[in-house]
């Protein structure tokens, strides 16, 4: 297979991400391109610059570890009436949880279950089956629970790159009036505390430095 030449890699790079049904990798791409990764990189941030520059209803984003893509969100509406997509919906309480656990992973369901207060089991389930969360393992302590994370489909839905993006704690809590009262609630978003980092399993989407910027 022959190198081809930098409009041709262009124009390969904007075939295959227009035909992937998910984020795909630079790695990814140099499996199926003969560039170095450096030169794909390049040439998918000439991409990203050609498409803004443009300002049509598409634009190439970064998301998921990978490149997708996207319509732009001022014409959801329009795409909505054309596909008519089932959207992704979430109960507060899933939604409770996945927080939890995309700040505190990789973290077991009692500690979910100690965070919120209540039993967790079906949500935890559900998340599963949405690949939202993934098990990782289960931890070494008696009873052996599973261990749980967030998968590459919970950046995508959410439009992240990685975990750095989340937002930190205190920039939640700006979000939130403080002349409101305190809600007592079962219902309530609880705010998630401090702890030791414990032992990480190898296996996992987050790295120590991530872990040290969200906690």
């Amino acid at each position: 297979m022959t190198i081809p030449t930098e409009q041709e890699l262009k124009n390969i790079l904007e075939a295959l991400l227009f035909v992937a049904d998910a984020p795909i990798s630079i790695e990814r791409i140099k499996s199926v391109i003969p560039a170095d990764l450096k030169t794909i990189k390049d040439m998918l941030s000439r991409l990203i610059s050609e498409y803004e520059e443009r300002d049509g209803a598409i634009f190439l984003m970064e998301v998921a570890g990978g490149y997708q893509i996207r319509t732009k969100p001022e014409y959801a509406e329009w795409v909505k009436k054309f596909v008519q997509p089932n959207p992704l919906r979430m109960s507060k309480a899933a939604l409770e949880t996945l927080t939890i656990i995309a700040y505190k992973q990789p973290i077991i369901r009692s500690e979910v279950e100690y965070i919120r207060g209540v039993d967790s089991g079906g949500i935890l389930r559900t998340l599963l089956e949405l690949k939202l969360i993934r098990v990782l393992g289960r931890k070494d302590i008696p009873g052996r629970p599973l261990i749980y994370s967030t998968t590459k489909r919970f950046l995508e839905i959410f439009g992240l790159k990685n975990l750095r993006e989340l937002p930190t704690p205190e920039e939640i809590k700006g979000l939130v009036n403080p002349l409101l009262p305190v809600r007592k609630d079962p219902d309530q978003m609880p705010l998630i505390p401090d702890e030791d980092n414990e032992d990480i399993p190898k296996d996992t989407l987050i790295n120590e430095d991530d872990k040290n910027i969200l906690t």
